[in-house]
């Protein structure tokens, strides 16, 4: 299917540095391609280390301007970027699409879970306040401020690469911050046309810029080593979250980590076992997989582990796996051919160990990027499927017997993002909830992210919080401001 949008001046291929549309100085580039089709969609600009200095450079110029507005001038543009992306949001989604491969359900749902974001933090804007102090001595008064820490840099990933974007660029602006992104190279363009419309909501040149390039390490390595920026947020892989956090050491920049996800969701004898598969369907195998708070380890207890993944495979066998961009598609492809051959590794892996396909268990027919819809019965903890992040369309399950149990295999990673467990006991939510080593618990729930609620894991999970009223902490500074001689 040929790749088109109603609204051409959304594409875009460039860079934004400055309020600028540029090319890379190398005047190189890299392709953009469809996942389902493999089809080339266009060039967009590769970029390097020099283009990044300039980026930073330019948002430590616009630094001053921005949080010297008012909190009310910020929102007012905030709320006008939302507006923006809402009434875009089909041409936005049909980009998404095309360069990810998620069925444009799916897309349409992630520009508007972007949008919320940029929506609240408009909000939230107007919210930062600060304190009073008693002092301990006569003749002092003790004022807390909060003030936006400077430029920030972004590197997102391209499992969701216009929300996870949105959800960094609002709080960081609604502090009165300045920021530098590097999307995925696979998915720049998600990037770039919601650039294109905060620039058309009147966020001033400089303010946000954006950054494509292949050359991972040397865009992160000027942004982590340069002492303009002051902080530094990422979405992505546990290995290399650490390895930014490491090169942020030699200047102290604070860091804001969302990483890997070995999610659990716990299955126990009392729960409605419908509500549990539904939960399970959405939470496993939205995005095909690709999701860091996806369910990767289903754990059933066994009274009802035979039913539960007989159940399960009816479901999944009725899925309709092709383009994102035909309207009867339900799951779209996987990133590339990499990502293919990673999660057919650990089926593969799964099975010489024991494990029984019950649903799919190898590539898809329609194209190289796709992979059967997979159940695996039989699962055991000593599997690499239990101790991995799978990313991908498969749902290994794990039986079994007593609450201790369940609650010790579900810890048992250095994981802790997200975790999800489905019982109608009162006492069991409230021990369970609490032993599980996770930043976030859904309780018969799976769909649990919002602008909302506070975002992030525990562990090697990451660091710090997206969303909710605690979603501008990472963007601020607290100062002290002693008056004495009073």
């Amino acid at each position: 299917m040929a790749f088109s949008i109603q609204n051409s001046e959304l594409l875009v291929t460039k860079g934004l540095i400055d309020g600028q549309w540029v090319d890379a100085d190398s005047k190189g580039t890299v392709a953009v391609f469809n996942p389902a089709t493999g089809e080339e969609l266009v060039q967009v600009v590769d970029m390097g280390e020099a283009e990044t200095r300039r980026a930073i450079e330019a948002a430590n110029k616009a630094f001053p301007l921005w949080s010297g507005k008012t909190a009310k001038e910020r929102s007012d543009i905030l709320e006008k970027w939302f507006d923006l992306i809402m009434a875009n949001q089909d041409e936005l989604a049909a980009i998404l699409t095309a360069e990810q491969g998620k069925p444009l359900f799916e897309a349409k749902g992630e520009i508007a879970y972007g949008a919320s974001y940029v929506k609240w933090f408009a909000e939230e804007a107007r919210r930062v306040y600060g304190d009073i102090i008693p002092a301990a001595q006569q003749g002092r008064r003790n004022l807390v401020i909060k003030q936006p820490i400077g430029v920030v840099a972004a590197i997102t990933p391209w499992n969701f690469p216009s929300a996870m974007l949105a959800r960094k660029i609002a709080p960081a602006l609604a502090a009165g911050c300045t920021i530098v992104c590097k999307p995925a190279t696979e998915t720049p363009l998600s990037a770039l046309s919601i650039a294109l419309l905060a620039e058309q909501a009147g966020v001033p040149a400089g303010v946000i810029n954006v950054v494509v390039g292949s050359s991972s390490r040397a865009i992160g390595g000027e942004m982590t080593a340069n002492p303009l920026v002051r902080k530094l947020t990422f979405t992505g892989s546990t290995p290399v979250g650490k390895l930014l956090m490491k090169q942020c050491a030699d200047t102290v920049k604070r860091t804001s980590m969302e990483l890997g996800g070995n999610a659990p969701i716990i299955i126990f004898d009392d729960a409605d076992l419908d509500q549990a598969i539904n939960g399970a369907l959405i939470s496993k195998f939205r995005n095909s997989g690709q999701t860091c708070i996806c369910s990767n380890r289903v754990m059933v207890q066994a009274g009802i582990y035979d039913r539960f993944v007989e159940r399960l495979a009816a479901e999944v066998s009725q899925f309709k796996v092709g383009n994102g961009l035909e309207e009867s598609t339900t799951h779209g492809p996987l990133v590339n051919e990499k990502a293919v051959n990673g999660v057919a590794e650990l089926v593969d892996s799964a099975v010489a160990d024991g494990a029984r396909v019950v649903l799919g268990g190898a590539r898809g027919e329609q194209g190289a990027c796709f992979y059967q819809p997979t159940i695996l019965a039989d699962a055991k903890p000593s599997m690499r499927v239990f101790k991995e992040e799978i990313f991908g369309p498969v749902a290994p399950i794990f039986k079994f017997e007593t609450d201790e149990e369940a609650i010790a295999m579900a810890n048992d990673t250095e994981f802790g993002l997200a975790s999800y467990i489905y019982t109608n006991n009162l006492k069991r939510i409230w021990n369970v909830s609490e032993a599980l080593e996770y930043g976030m618990v859904g309780v018969n729930e799976t769909a649990i992210s919002s602008e909302v609620i506070p975002f992030g894991g525990v562990k090697e999970s990451g660091q710090g919080r997206e969303g909710s009223k605690y979603g501008l902490d990472d963007y601020l500074e607290t100062k002290l401001i002693c008056l004495g001689g009073l």
